[in-house]
């Protein structure tokens, strides 16, 4: 009985073998992908991102959302974050209320956006080691047998697989792991530079709405 569940075992572990070293391949794959993505990001976006915020944040005092929009348009910040703030702009006629609803609204749909991205990579980070590990054990239970019987080239083709899928699975990992940490602190810089000029941008539509409010309620005065 116990002879048939370890051959059980045998059978389920090398049959791993094949699927473990396939999943391995995918991973390194896409964790190459997102290698070259995050190089392709930075000469895209990321090194156009010159405009200093808090320089930008004085260009938009006492401006109008019209002014603004015009700013914001030839500042040199992400396009993402220009089709945000253009977008909240353009609904000036909302109440303050709904606007900085909007404004948590759009701030929340880049967070999902940033986080679904780096997500990819903190799940490659994790698991190709693991996948590397199985793929250094699988092999090792039939390396010992032949070890036993004497057969030194299965033994030799054992190790080099698992050597193999070892140094596979970490650099996989360590890539992966890489680009999900240059990634993350890109992003949270992306996310406060756009809530600081959700912020302000909020604050002057409010500003712009009161004096327009005031120029009214002069207006009506003088007429009476």
């Amino acid at each position: 009985m116990s002879e048939a569940v370890k051959d059980v075992l045998r059978v389920i572990s090398e049959s791993l073998q094949i699927p473990t070293i396939i999943i391995l391949i995918i991973l390194m794959a896409i964790a190459i992908v997102m290698l070259g993505g995050i190089i392709a990001e930075y000469f895209t976006d990321h090194r156009k991102l010159k405009t200093s915020i808090p320089d930008l944040i004085d260009i938009l005092q006492n401006k109008s959302s019209s002014e603004m929009m015009k700013s914001i348009e030839y500042a040199e910040i992400l396009k993402r974050q220009k089709a945000a703030l253009i977008h909240l702009l353009r609904r000036i006629s909302y109440s303050d209320n709904t606007r900085e609803a909007l404004a948590r609204q759009l701030i929340a749909d880049e967070e999902a956006r940033y986080r679904k991205i780096t997500k990819i990579t903190d799940i490659i980070a994790r698991v190709a080691p693991m996948f590397g590990l199985m793929g250094t054990l699988i092999p090792l239970g039939p390396g010992l047998i032949a070890l036993g019987q004497g057969d030194t080239k299965t033994l030799s083709d054992s190790l080099l697989i698992a050597f193999d899928t070892t140094v596979a699975g970490l650099i996989t990992g360590a890539v992966a792991y890489v680009v999900s940490g240059i990634r993350k602190s890109w992003y949270e810089q992306y996310m406060v530079a756009l809530e600081t000029l959700m912020e302000t941008v909020l604050e002057e539509q409010a500003n712009e709405r009161m004096k327009a409010y005031m120029r009214l309620k002069e207006k009506e005065e003088s007429g009476r």
